[in-house]
């Protein structure tokens, strides 16, 4: 979640007050440019993406749109929050803890998870949110000369008979019912899995996002789950030397050194920040961990 540094408000927008309404298609050309002001990488693809999966409010002004939040549910229990954007000249009015307002009240009682940028720190404690660790993101064009070595045997495409088990896999990682958002990944992106002789053990997925391409969500378990994500992460970033590739690693993954020596450094982490949590149920693949997040805003 971004802020964009603070400025006076100009005087179009002391005018007239911003209106809160339902985020819409049409608003989304407008939120390119917003988030590319910002610095955020989001295509209109990446948008519509988001669109398709969540839903949102737009901050207008003068049917202008000034400020945008969206949300995403996650069964009837969890949800993520993202795209929290404020137009510069719009900051320290207000409408950032607005949105969020109105995103928290369609919530309601859910566990609400974000992933917030030191600007946002303060506005989401204030509204309950706790924090919780650390994400690295890791991004460079990879060079073509890495990731020479052969991908390990473990290590093959996803398979029609593997979507039960790396569902549950996933739900062991995250404790969220994740399936629409699983459904859209597979379907635009490649996914791999890791083999072994009690089967699949460990999932990833690498899909067109930003500036080329981007790898989340991994998750592994068992005792080898640090190795596997390492095997997954490698095998599809193999498949975009010479792109633009980005990751975004937990903080207890053990995985941001390793990627820093494969060539892709970190150049920034945000801070994940839980609200209302609720308490995990006991699961059999309860040693599953979430490697990699499919990007800030859904997790």
């Amino acid at each position: 979640m971004t802020f964009a540094p603070p400025r006076g408000p100009s005087a179009s927008t002391q005018k007239t007050a911003p209106q809160l309404t339902a985020l819409r298609g049409h608003h989304l050309p407008d939120a390119v440019r917003q988030s590319a002001a910002l610095g955020w990488p989001y295509r209109e693809a990446d948008w519509r993406f988001a669109f398709g999966l969540g839903s949102g409010f737009a901050a207008e002004v003068a049917s202008r749109l000034v400020g945008t939040a969206m949300w995403w549910p996650y069964g009837d229990s969890h949800a993520s929050v993202g795209m929290v954007i404020v137009e510069p000249g719009m900051q320290g009015q207000g409408l950032g803890r607005a949105l969020m307002g109105k995103l928290l009240e369609e919530a309601r009682d859910r566990t609400v998870f974000l992933n917030a940028t030191e600007e946002g720190l303060a506005l989401y404690a204030q509204l309950g949110f706790v924090a919780r660790g650390q994400v690295f993101q890791h991004q460079a064009v990879l060079p073509a000369e890495a990731l020479r070595a052969a991908t390990p045997a473990s290590v093959r495409p996803l398979r029609a008979a593997d979507d039960a088990r790396v569902r549950r896999l996933d739900l062991a990682a995250t404790g969220m019912d994740r399936t629409a958002l699983l459904d859209a990944l597979f379907a635009t992106g490649t996914a791999m899995v890791v083999e072994r002789g009690d089967g699949v053990s460990a999932y990833a997925c690498a899909r067109e996002f930003g500036h080329g391409v981007v790898i989340g969500p991994v998750v592994a378990s068992g005792a080898r789950s640090a190795a596997d994500a390492m095997g997954l992460v490698a095998a599809l970033a193999a498949r975009a030397r010479g792109r633009f590739l980005r990751i975004d690693v937990t903080g207890d993954s053990g995985l941001s050194a390793w990627l820093t020596e494969m060539g892709l450094p970190c150049v920034g982490h945000a801070v994940p920040m839980v609200r209302n949590p609720q308490a995990r149920s006991i699961d059999p693949d309860a040693d599953a961990r979430l490697f990699a997040l499919s990007n800030q805003s859904f997790g």
